[in-house]
């Protein structure tokens, strides 16, 4: 473990990492391909919801959403300008790990890695919802488990088949999701009515707490925005391209959360907005008439949430990855082929499926409810101390990390985007941070188990 307060040596050129070394499966993501990978994690599957779940507390809800807005993209900024320093896979857990040693770089690790596959379970969860729809599941329990399942491992194919199969399944993917979203978001301008926008305040809790309460709901919806920076060893010319991607990427993200929901809030009348289960598909019935939006929709969200899935996958493990090369993950993660680490991919989709498996045979929706909460709070464990590297370059005078003519425009950004994380930890509850707190507390076996580990070996050396 080295001091925090010293620059470790770079590591050693890793020839896995190379776009040669794998063949033609494996292929860098240009800018484009990065971009759809950050706005593919980010959008998932909540749009669909998202109207309807924060309609009870009126039009105010849009200011929520603008505020969410800026946190993220300052949290945005932030990983472009650690990533322009720090162009390797990992993201979060790079930058902790330089800025304050293997234990920091851990957690950032450990957290990251629960938050992608729990999260995993979730949105395959969801999509059997959707696929409902069009293909009709009954009440079987078993047909709507072995769909998750397939949902889940059919992004780990693609993963598997390499990083060239990975980038054209995402660019697919956000372009085929995208159409719909951006029907209802730019035409339903043309049918938007002020008269179903109803109150601007309608949960009679006063302005900051209608704000507070409706921003807890939307919080989950930008996870994501770190995507480009956790794979930057898969990014063509990472000090360029993953602080654009990571931009353009959240950008794109936001125009459509914004723009899509205020025009399902013109098109759907209030009183029918608070209690609809298909917000999108009330909006595209209003616009162009008929029952056919159901279909519509759940087609979208399904191409939405596997495209989702396909970023997630990939992301879940470049972390251990990245972690297994330092010696702070086992080293079997940090086996990689074709571009991808494969034994990340398999380990994650198992561990998910898994989860899966027990909450249909369990039937405990609340147990699974609250991991799903736990993604929020674990999520914003990398988030803080990346963004508290960041702070930590800033003030320890490094000017090799940082850009001494900005320090105090990126010194400001930076406390937004803490204030931002921290907002985070507050909206995921009292509940979820008690059980993230017992992940990481597990984390920390397991980091004493590895490093005891690795002192062994070094010494015996």
């Amino acid at each position: 473990m080295h001091d925090p307060g010293t620059v470790p040596p770079p590591a050693p050129a890793d020839p896995t990492d190379s776009p040669q070394s794998d063949g033609k499966h494996s292929r860098r993501f240009g800018l484009g391909v990065a971009t759809t990978l950050v706005m593919g994690n980010i959008i998932g599957g909540g749009i669909f919801l998202l109207p309807a779940s924060v309609a009870p507390f009126g039009t105010i809800s849009l200011l929520a959403f603008g505020v969410l807005t800026l946190g993220a993209i300052c949290l945005a900024l932030v990983f472009g300008k650690l990533a322009n320093q720090h162009p390797r896979t990992g993201g979060p857990y790079v930058y902790a790990r330089e800025a304050f040693g293997d234990f920091a770089g851990f957690l950032a690790a450990w957290s990251y890695w629960i938050t992608a596959w729990v999260s995993n379970a979730a949105l395959a969860v969801a999509a059997v919802g959707y696929l409902d729809v069009l293909l009709p599941l009954g009440d079987s329990r078993i047909a709507m488990m072995l769909a998750a399942l397939v949902i889940q491992w059919l992004p780990a194919a693609a993963n598997l088949a390499g990083t060239r199969y990975v980038g054209a399944v995402q660019v697919v993917a956000t372009v085929l999701k995208f159409a719909p979203l951006l029907l209802v978001a730019v035409g339903g301008m043309f049918s938007f009515r002020t008269e179903n926008l109803g109150p601007f305040q309608a949960s009679g809790s006063g302005a900051v707490g209608a704000i507070s309460a409706s921003a807890a709901i939307l919080l989950f919806s930008y996870l994501g925005v770190e995507s480009a920076a956790v794979s930057a060893g898969e990014v063509r010319n990472p000090r360029r391209n993953v602080g654009r991607a990571t931009i353009l990427g959240t950008l794109g993200a936001a125009f459509v959360y914004l723009l899509g929901t205020l025009s399902v809030f013109g098109n759907v009348p209030h009183d029918r907005l608070v209690d609809s289960v298909a917000p999108f598909s009330d909006a595209v019935n209003h616009m162009f008439g008929g029952t056919w939006g159901g279909t519509v929709v759940a087609c979208a969200a399904l191409i939405s949430i596997l495209g989702a899935l396909n970023g997630w996958t990939l992301l879940s493990a470049q972390t251990p990855y990245a972690a297994a090369k330092d010696g702070l993950f086992p080293s079997v993660f940090a086996t990689k082929r074709r571009g991808v680490p494969t034994v990340g991919v398999i380990v994650t989709v198992v561990l998910a499926s898994l989860l899966t498996v027990y909450n249909y045979t369990a039937g405990s929706h609340g147990v699974f409810e609250i991991l799903v909460l736990v993604t929020t709070f674990t999520a914003t464990v990398p988030y803080l101390l990346a963004t508290a590297a960041q702070l930590y370059f800033l003030l320890s005078g490094q000017t090799a990390r940082v850009d001494r003519g900005r320090l105090v425009r990126d010194g400001v950004l930076t406390l937004l985007a803490a204030g931002f994380s921290m907002w985070l930890v507050a909206g995921s509850g009292y509940a979820a941070v008690y059980q993230g707190v017992l992940f990481l507390f597990a984390g920390v076996i397991v980091y004493a188990c590895m490093s005891a580990r690795k002192k062994r070996a070094a010494a015996e050396q």
